[in-house]
C-alpha cells in the first residue's frame, strides 16, 4: 500500500484522498488488485485488505460471522483515514454491500460499485443456517468472467455455512442504505451470472434520492468485471469520479 501520493503531472496525485478496496464472497484480493496497480500508478494511496476466512482454503470461513468482515473493513478505513482527509471505498459483489455498510458507519468520501450483491436469489439461501448441518458446501461462485484465462484466484467450494452469514450481511446492508449519504458510483455488468438485477433494484429502492450518482454499463464483462474486458473502463471511470467528488467538496 502506498502510504502518501506523489505529485505526478497531470494526474490527480496532489489531492489528498485514498482507496479502500474490498473483494468479494470466496474470492480474492486478486480481483482487485489490478483496480488498485491502477490508481497508483496515479499517485493514489490504495488499501486491499484481506477479508477474514479468505485467501487460505474455504473450510476456513465456517464459523466466521459476518461482522469480521465488517470489522475488518472498519479497520483498512480508519488506517487509511488516518493520513488521508478523504477516503474514497471501492466493491465487487459483496465487497459492494460492505463498501455500502462502511459508507453508514464512517464518513465515507464515496462509493464506487462493481456489480454489488444485495440479494442471495436462491430459495434455499434463507435456510442456510440449518441446512449446513448436512451439507457443507455447494458448487463455486468463481471466474464469471468472459475474458479467455482470466482467474480470480476464489475458492474451489462454497462453504453453506458462510452462505448463511453472507445472507445476513445482504440483510442488514439493505436495511442500512436510507443512512447513505455519500456519492454512488455504480458499474453494472451486461451478463452476470453470479448477481442479479434484484441486487441493483435493492439498490435503487434503498439510496436516498440523489445519492446514486451515476451508473455506468459494462457491455463486455460479465461479473468479475474488474478483470475483464471492461477493467481499464472501471479503473479510468471510478478515478474520474473520486476527482470530480473531490474537487466539488474542495469548491465548497
Amino acid at each position: 500500500m502506498m502510504k502518501d501520493a506523489t505529485s505526478i503531472p497531470g494526474t490527480t496525485s496532489d489531492v489528498d484522498f485514498a482507496v479502500l478496496l474490498i473483494h468479494g464472497f470466496t474470492g480474492s484480493t486478486t480481483a482487485m488488485r489490478p483496480w488498485a496497480a491502477s490508481l497508483e500508478e496515479q499517485g493514489v494511496p490504495t488499501s486491499v485488505p484481506i477479508l477474514p476466512g479468505h485467501e487460505t482454503h474455504w473450510q476456513d470461513m465456517i464459523g466466521r460471522p459476518y461482522h469480521q468482515w465488517i470489522q475488518r473493513t472498519e479497520d483498512a478505513y480508519d488506517e487509511l483515514a488516518a493520513t488521508h482527509r478523504r477516503v474514497f471505498v471501492a466493491g465487487l459483489s459483496m465487497g459492494g454491500a460492505l463498501a455500502l455498510h462502511l459508507a453508514t458507519r464512517r464518513n465515507v468520501a464515496g462509493v464506487s460499485l462493481v456489480n454489488p450483491g444485495l440479494v442471495i436469489d436462491s430459495p434455499v439461501a434463507p435456510y442456510a443456517g440449518y441446512l449446513h448441518r448436512v451439507v457443507r458446501s455447494v458448487a463455486p461462485i468463481s471466474n464469471d468472467i468472459a475474458l479467455p484465462e482470466a482467474d480470480e484466484n476464489a475458492y474451489s467450494r462454497t462453504p453453506v455455512a458462510a452462505v448463511h452469514e453472507l445472507y445476513k450481511l445482504f440483510a442488514q446492508t439493505r436495511a442500512r442504505l436510507p443512512l447513505v449519504s455519500a456519492p454512488v458510483q455504480l458499474f453494472r455488468s451486461a451478463v452476470d451470472n453470479v448477481v442479479s438485477d434484484a441486487s441493483v433494484h435493492e439498490l435503487l429502492k434503498g439510496l436516498q434520492p440523489g445519492i446514486l450518482r451515476e451508473r455506468i454499463a459494462l457491455s463486455r464483462s460479465r461479473h468479475v468485471a474488474t478483470l475483464d474486458y471492461d477493467a481499464p473502463k472501471i479503473f479510468k471511470e471510478s478515478l474520474r469520479f473520486f476527482t470530480d467528488v473531490t474537487a466539488r467538496e474542495e469548491a465548497k
